[in-house]
């Protein structure tokens, strides 16, 4: 087993909290994780359609059967355990009593919100990271860009051959297709955890509409136009959205509001979490298709965003990232808040470092009164190094 960032911050969090849910996409690992975490647990799948029948007509027998800890795999497939598990926790408070996992972050937060405020952490666990299948240790986000990019050796792989391949587990363990599994998956989401999530009638509309979102990825959001084009309603496309969102499928990006005394555009940027999966719904089937595809860079900057996404929320950290645009167009893809410090990071998809790479971090950065304020450049290419009081970092160094 590849080790997962997650499985610290998994422990620790079995020591704090008598319950710990652990969410994330369908097929990002974590059963995997959670039973060889806790390899003495029982285990019980609500996948298991006797269990699930069992746990939703006798909940307090079916929980009655764990005397110990416990996980509970695809929990929010019988809601109404969380109120028996307040129950127990309330009576026996052990840490690590249930670890509970789901696929499906709407279902689960509601449960969790209504029964489990309080005795609940809540991690997310997304496919995997670069730095994962590399064996590499995460640089902090509190130290990119203040400091010169870790030396590590490249990867064997073609960065367009993991734009296309994506990071879920599966295809990296058994060694699969990427184009035929990816493709699978999308069906299978579509016609079992939408369906699970929302009664949506018009699958075919909802699989153009997935469609059409990524063709906007590192795009401002548009939902009048994007409902338009799918010919549905502005609230079909905002509620298809939020599905999008809280299944782990696509991020919204959104504007930091730092105000330099310029008008600052207000929508939310659209990316998607795994390159793979936004490369197979653009019917980009192989890496050589990608050299001159037209959303090349769009799918870059959205890999980019989404390693940076998931350095934070496998370190059990909340993300904090934005993007910062003004009203005549200058803009920073994205803008690292870390408190005290807002750190400006563009995102390049050329091999070649070139001047006009730097315009938006030296407008960013004079706009903001630092002009030797830290700042970060991610670009496809090979070479990093520092300049112009600025990290290069190629895309594999970051």
């Amino acid at each position: 087993m590849i080790p997962r960032k997650l499985g610290k911050k998994l422990l620790q969090a079995a020591r704090q909290y008598p319950v710990v849910t652990l969410t994330g996409p369908r097929q990002s690992g974590k059963t995997t994780l959670a039973r060889m975490t806790f390899p003495k647990y029982a285990y019980a799948s609500l996948e298991d359609p006797d269990l699930r029948e069992l746990a939703l007509n006798d909940p307090r027998g079916f929980l009655a059967q764990f005397t110990g800890n416990v996980i509970l795999d695809e929990a929010q497939r019988a809601p109404d355990l969380f109120s028996y598990i307040q129950t127990i926790v309330d009576e026996e408070d052990r840490p690590g009593r249930f670890i509970l996992t789901g696929s499906q972050n709407f279902l689960l937060a509601r449960s969790i919100s209504q029964s489990l405020a309080g005795r609940c952490a809540v991690l997310h666990l997304l496919p995997f990271s670069l730095s994962e299948l590399m064996a590499w240790p995460d640089v902090p986000l509190e130290k990119t860009g203040n400091a010169t990019p870790a030396k590590r050796k490249k990867p064997d792989r073609d960065l367009f051959d993991w734009l296309t391949t994506g990071f879920y587990p599966r295809i990296h363990d058994k060694g699969l297709a990427p184009d035929e599994w990816l493709k699978n998956y999308i069906h299978t989401y579509i016609e079992r955890d939408v369906r699970d999530i929302v009664n949506v009638g018009d699958l075919e509309a909802f699989r153009r509409f997935m469609g059409l979102c990524a063709g906007r990825v590192g795009q401002l959001l548009n939902l009048s136009a994007l409902a338009a084009d799918c010919g549905i309603t502005h609230t079909t496309a905002r509620r298809w959205m939020s599905i999008l969102e809280t299944s782990f499928v696509i991020i919204r990006l959104s504007p930091h509001h730092r105000n330099f005394n310029k008008r600052l555009i207000k929508s939310p940027k659209l990316y998607f979490l795994d390159p793979g999966l936004l490369s197979c719904l653009l019917k980009i089937r192989n890496p050589d298709d990608l050299h001159l595809h037209a959303s090349r860079g769009a799918i870059f900057e959205s890999f980019v965003v989404a390693e940076l996404y998931k350095r934070a929320l496998h370190n059990g950290m909340a993300p904090n990232l934005f993007f910062w645009r003004d009203s005549t167009g200058h803009e920073v893809d994205v803008i690292l808040d870390r408190g005290l410090e807002l750190m400006p990071l563009e995102i390049k998809s050329g091999r070649t470092v070139a001047n006009d790479f730097f315009k938006g971090l030296d407008f960013y950065r004079t706009l903001s009164g630092d002009p030797e304020a830290p700042a970060a450049l991610i670009y496809a290419g090979d070479r990093s190094f520092r300049t112009r009081g600025i990290n290069v970092c190629a895309w594999w160094n970051f």
